[in-house]
């Protein structure tokens, strides 16, 4: 809307350039707006897809080695059917004594 008074006022103002001139220019630059917004409709998909896969390629160079060392050295250590452990938890836990005492609470509504 905004658009069609801005025409309206730049008609009024422009006394010695041809109508015709003036349409002329404002359907060239409607035409490469709207064929713009086409065609970005068109190729933005493609284009992300494109970033994306250059995205993860450089990702994958720089911190695929450390992954690929790790699972061929856990492929190496497995053998088929055998369970694998991957942590083992800590023996000597023990609890302290010194604390204090417990207190046992009711909550009240």
């Amino acid at each position: 809307m905004s658009i069609i008074v801005f025409l309206i006022i730049i008609l009024f103002m422009i006394q010695e350039a041809s109508v015709m001139g003036l349409l002329r220019t404002v359907l060239i630059i409607l035409l490469v707006y709207f064929g713009f917004k086409i065609l970005a409709r068109l190729f933005a998909p493609l284009l992300l897809r494109f970033v994306a896969k250059k995205a993860e390629q450089k990702f994958g160079q720089q911190f695929g080695g450390f992954k690929n060392q790790a699972d061929q050295r856990q492929q190496q250590a497995k053998k088929e059917g055998e369970t694998v452990i991957d942590k083992m938890p800590n023996q000597n836990k023990q609890s302290n004594t010194k604390v204090g005492e417990y207190v046992d609470y009711e909550e009240i509504d």
